[in-house]
């Protein structure tokens, strides 16, 4: 179980995300340290490994950059659930071999601290004290092969090498 961390505010952007001043690394970890602070000063100190961000329209709008994947990766977040995303953003997310979840409705049924339950094959997440699931648009079997091979890179050297 996931438990959830809650921003309904839609266009939550890459800056509020990993703020440019940390931008000097590339290091999952220290980026982490930093992680959603200008949003949420509380957030790392919040989050636990496999948590899950929940938020609503746009997430990850703002400039292209993988940092901001690589900072939510590094706090230990398994996945972000959204409404919707910025598409650079979900490319960035795929490529960096990141699960992210689009879902018109599950954002709004979310609370801060709900635990939840992710079927990511049957596209469907359960808030398990409301005994409610709400659907999600599975990834294309292609963007799934990307995520499990642990992103492009890793993806292009495994097929490439059969």
């Amino acid at each position: 179980m996931s438990k959830a961390h809650v921003y309904k505010q839609g266009h939550i952007n890459t800056d509020e995300i990993i703020p440019a001043r940390y931008l000097n690394t590339d290091d999952e970890a220290e980026l982490a340290k930093h992680c959603m602070e200008d949003l949420d000063a509380e957030f790392v100190k919040k989050v636990k490994k496999g948590d899950v961000i929940v938020a609503g329209e746009d997430f990850g709008c703002g400039s292209s950059r993988e940092h901001a994947v690589w900072a939510i990766r590094g706090a230990g977040v398994q996945a972000v659930i959204a409404k919707t995303f910025a598409r650079i953003f979900y490319r960035n997310a795929i490529n960096n071999g990141f699960y992210i979840i689009e879902s018109p409705h599950a954002p709004d049924g979310i609370e801060d601290g709900d635990e939840l339950e992710i079927d990511y094959k049957k596209g469907t997440i359960k808030v398990i004290k409301k005994g409610v699931s709400y659907a999600f648009f599975p990834l294309s079997s292609f963007a799934l092969e990307i995520i499990n091979d642990g992103g492009l890179l890793e993806h292009i050297k495994k097929t490439t090498a059969d």
